[in-house]
């Protein structure tokens, strides 16, 4: 059964007590200016990414001796690797000092080697170093900014992009927006509610805070020097 964004925005109002579920229903102005606040609200979840619960994985070609990627909608990025065939090798993460602030040669054309996101306008632009040497094949594995939705579109089913919880994620927020535009109190009860309903979000899918530490001796994990000077990106 469909849940379209009408439905949302309708049970969005009833929840908030503005609009009376036996009483009255809801359109006119009232339809657009919670759809413009529900759009306001996938907008910020590019922002609090970690209530986003979705991991997906984008596809990079690298280009022979070209730095920086531009990637749209990544809001955020948790690994990324590169393939020879059918071999995969992991990159090495960086922060914006140390990829941009550390002494190096820079026109270095080799294996990539470390690699660093930062957030612009509508998406992320991806360093990498070494600049490589070859059209490998790049995969980014981190969460994407919420799609908006737009006037024409709703009778669109939800169902189709996004989990039932999610979705009822959605309305408890846009239900808080909407006591906040009409200017009376979000009920306690729902607000204890949606809480709760971050809570499990948060939980759902963890941001991985895990340490690894690298040496440039070890024999499995990431690309090291032997392999960079030596093997070629090759190892037995």
């Amino acid at each position: 059964m469909a849940y379209t964004v009408t439905q949302l925005i309708s049970n969005a109002f009833y929840l908030s007590r503005i609009k009376s579920r036996k009483l009255e229903s809801v359109g006119g102005d009232d339809i657009y200016v919670a759809l413009d606040l529900l759009n306001e609200i996938l907008s910020e979840k590019s922002v609090e990414y970690r209530l986003i619960p979705y991991f997906k994985e984008f596809a990079l070609t690298a280009v022979i001796g070209q730095e920086k990627y531009s990637v749209p909608t990544l809001v955020y990025a948790e690994t990324m690797t590169f393939n020879i065939g059918a071999l995969r090798y992991a990159m090495v993460p960086q922060q914006r000092k140390k990829y941009f602030g550390s002494s190096r040669v820079d026109n270095i054309q080799a294996l990539p080697f470390s690699w660093y996101y930062e957030r612009v306008k509508d998406g992320a632009d991806v360093y990498i170093y070494f600049l490589p040497v070859d059209a490998y094949n790049m995969k980014i594995w981190g969460k994407a900014s919420l799609t908006s939705l737009v006037a024409s579109n709703l009778t669109d089913d939800l169902l189709l992009t996004y989990d039932q919880f999610y979705i009822q994620y959605l309305k408890y927020l846009l239900a808080d927006r909407i006591c906040d535009e009409w200017s009376i109190s979000f009920s306690p009860k729902a607000a204890k509610r949606l809480e709760s309903i971050e809570n499990q979000l948060r939980d759902l899918s963890k941001l991985d805070l895990s340490l690894t530490k690298i040496s440039t001796l070890q024999s499995q994990g990431y690309l090291n020097w032997g392999d960079v000077n030596l093997g070629g990106g090759w190892r037995p």
